[in-house]
């Protein structure tokens, strides 16, 4: 009896592989032949007539991106690969899908944006770029401006409020204000944050982080910063007491990091400030802005990445001088560990990809989980640090190419962790 049951699972398997081989062009090292498919076309059927428990158990062991596009087959797949159970199961031997998640270029005309209802993404172990789609989401352009833990954020405009500002375009309502939309592109499940002012969305840094698996939402301005959790439905107000507009801001647990300008008006000198934001769900904080005193990253123009863990990563060109207009001699990443509060080099652009970047006076920098990804205009391709892959034998740097867009513009983005059973 257990040498039919196996069989009979085998059989099952081999059909459902089969179908999905054929309909979704996943590659086959060995492709069955042409008379042996013809003789199988009938079992394609057989498919529908498995159970469920059985068709849950089969998927997955198929990973999240083969998922993903088998989702999309029919109603009957999108609604078996979509259930709670198996939401569940899958999540439970699949880790999440690490994903570098990319924001157009701005233009005025958004007609630029030839998908401005997608998610645009760039998957760093295949080399391979994906796009998710946003059109589930009731709401005008739609910006993703943060991710943590599979929850996506953004600011949208809903239909109402597009539709009353033209019918009315002297107003001076909020109906014109966007919104801070929370969701997941995977399950297509949303909801949308308490309103806001529309002095947030267009002056506000949206930093994001989960705790004990408690999403916290943090807007900072260089005057006030607002926080929300989800232990409290409404954002908490505080004074920010910073000394000029925050720059590449993050969220770590129960703190906030930002870099701010200290110099005079002819030199800038960027120090890093700490905000700790512990009980702040309780009731509004009376947070105050500390510096962080530590000197080793020498005279670096700084950005402010989220690391690995409990970690922090700064990146900036290094100065070939003290003087005043020196120009930059290198890019480098510098690890500060939270917990000791030591900073280490963590890497160094090398020559041929700083070449590129010299021409440029401005660059961006985005990423997190020890991935870093640099832009400037005009170059049309990505520069990508990825120690992680240099540990299995691939290059610690190397380049993005087939930017979606016309590629020349300045690029900014987040990581985003693909998960199943992400619930905002």
């Amino acid at each position: 009896m257990p040498h039919v049951t196996s069989s009979l699972c085998f059989h099952n398997s081999f059909i459902l592989f089969r179908y999905i081989n054929n309909t979704c062009h996943i590659p086959n090292p060995n492709p069955i032949s042409s008379t042996t498919a013809t003789k199988m076309d009938s079992d394609d059927s057989l498919i529908y007539l498995l159970p469920h428990d059985t068709l849950h158990h089969i998927f997955s062991t198929i990973p999240l991106r083969q998922i993903i596009i088998c989702r999309s087959l029919s109603k009957f797949f999108n609604h078996l690969l979509s259930s709670p159970s198996f939401l569940h199961l899958h999540s439970t031997t699949h880790p999440p899908l690490n994903l570098l998640a990319l924001r157009l270029p701005h233009h005025r005309n958004h007609n630029h944006n030839p998908h401005p209802s997608s998610l645009h993404l760039f998957d760093p172990n295949l080399h391979l770029w994906l796009t998710f789609s946003l059109q589930f989401l009731p709401f005008h352009s739609p910006l993703p401006v943060a991710s943590s833990l599979g929850i996506l954020y953004l600011w949208a405009e809903s239909h109402n409020s597009t539709e009353s500002t033209h019918l009315n375009t002297n107003t001076n309502s909020n109906s014109n204000s966007k919104a801070l939309v929370a969701c997941n592109p995977l399950n297509k499940q949303f909801r949308v944050l308490p309103h806001l002012g529309s002095a947030w969305s267009r002056h506000g840094s949206v930093l994001v982080d989960s705790v004990n698996a408690s999403n916290r939402v943090m807007v900072l301005t260089e005057l006030a910063a607002l926080y929300f959790s989800d232990g409290v439905n409404r954002w908490l107000k505080f004074s920010s007491n910073l000394p000029s507009k925050p720059r590449s801001p993050v969220l770590v647990g129960d703190s906030a990091f930002a870099l701010c300008d200290v110099g005079s008006p002819w030199r800038s000198q960027w120090k890093l400030f700490y905000c700790d934001l512990a009980g702040a769900a309780d009731s509004a904080p009376a947070q105050r802005w500390s510096r962080v005193e530590r000197h080793e990253w020498g005279d670096v123009r700084p950005r402010l990445v989220r690391g690995t863990g409990n970690q922090i990563l700064m990146v900036g060109g290094l100065k070939s001088s003290f003087s005043l207009n020196s120009p930059c001699s290198t890019i480098l990443i510098l690890r500060l560990d939270l917990d000791l509060m030591e900073w280490d080099e963590a890497g160094r652009m090398p020559p041929e990809f700083f070449q590129c970047f010299q021409e440029s006076s401005k660059f961006k920098v985005f990423g997190g989980s020890d991935r870093v990804c640099f832009s400037a205009k005009r170059i049309g391709k990505l520069a990508l640090w990825d120690p992680c892959d240099g540990k299995r034998g691939g290059e610690e740097w190397r380049w993005i190419d087939n930017l979606p867009g016309n590629g020349e513009g300045m690029y900014r983005g987040f990581v985003f962790e693909g998960r199943l059973n992400a619930l905002p």
